[in-house]
């Protein structure tokens, strides 16, 4: 019976050996290294947050974080960190410049609507981060992909149609009236996470993304998940949902749901 205690252990330990950082599991020595870059584009300075392992050596897939219309804040950093425990190197971007934050709807507003106006800005800003990236050591060029909420979630789809040099996107909760996608132009495999509740993103814009992805062929998932609102994978959703008299909420389900889903995604476009 020891015998076989012990064979048992060894070969768990084995297959535990096995699993690369890219398989979505998180390594149990992290030594996170994070740093605070700054870059610019077009005349804007701009302020991001980098994060990797540093028990992992050599190059590694690189994963953009776009923020929510708050801005730059520790929710998007907390993600960051949580990509950079499954072994790849994550960066957390700077679309306002100067980290600017938001404290209110309001400014909000004011800060994301020369995106909404120009997505074209959108690619620039996320050019300029791809390339600040690029920069580090620990960065494989060929495998880099983003991820994006609410705002961030927007930011991601425009950029990849309009032809970011990315893998893939994945976009928690983001508006989905873009640009349209253009055959040639669209590289980037994509997921959408969806709420089924979200009341910022009408069924029309819904039904509108789908059918221009169908007509040129792109490669898509587009996931839903049932009794989740607009901002369902932030745990401060709710309570700023209440300040602000907002339709947001956290659901701890749809969140670990659709971050499985990114998982996957980001296993299966690296390999």
């Amino acid at each position: 019976m020891k015998v076989k205690t012990i064979i048992s252990g060894l070969i768990l330990w084995m297959i535990m050996l096995t699993i690369t950082p890219e398989s979505g599991a998180s390594t149990p020595h992290s030594k996170l290294k994070e740093e605070y870059v700054t870059y610019a584009s077009n005349g804007t300075t701009l302020k991001g947050y980098v994060v990797f392992d540093e028990n992992i050596k050599g190059k590694r897939p690189a994963i953009l974080v776009v923020h929510e219309w708050w801005g730059l804040n520790d929710y998007a950093k907390m993600r960051a960190r949580m990509l950079a425990n499954l072994g790849y190197i994550a960066m957390a971007v700077d679309m306002f410049g100067d980290g600017k934050t938001a404290a209110n709807p309001q400014e909000a507003q004011a800060l994301t609507k020369p995106f909404y106006q120009d997505p074209q800005l959108d690619k620039s800003r996320m050019d300029a981060a791809i390339d600040r990236l690029k920069e580090f050591p620990q960065t494989d060029p060929s495998k880099m992909a983003a991820i994006g909420y609410c705002f961030g979630g927007s930011v991601v789809l425009n950029s990849a149609k309009l032809g970011a040099d990315l893998k893939g996107v994945v976009s928690f909760h983001g508006g989905l009236a873009g640009v349209p996608a253009t055959k040639g132009l669209l590289k980037a495999k994509i997921l959408v996470c969806h709420g089924a509740d979200d009341k910022f993103v009408s069924a029309a814009d819904v039904n509108t993304f789908r059918r221009q992805l169908d007509s040129i062929g792109a490669d898509y998932t587009f996931k839903v998940y049932p009794n989740a609102t607009h901002a369902f994978t932030n745990p401060n959703s709710t309570a700023v949902g209440k300040q602000f008299n907002m339709p947001i909420a956290y659901n701890a389900e749809a969140d670990k749901n659709s971050w499985n889903e990114m998982k996957a995604f980001l296993q299966k476009l690296f390999h």
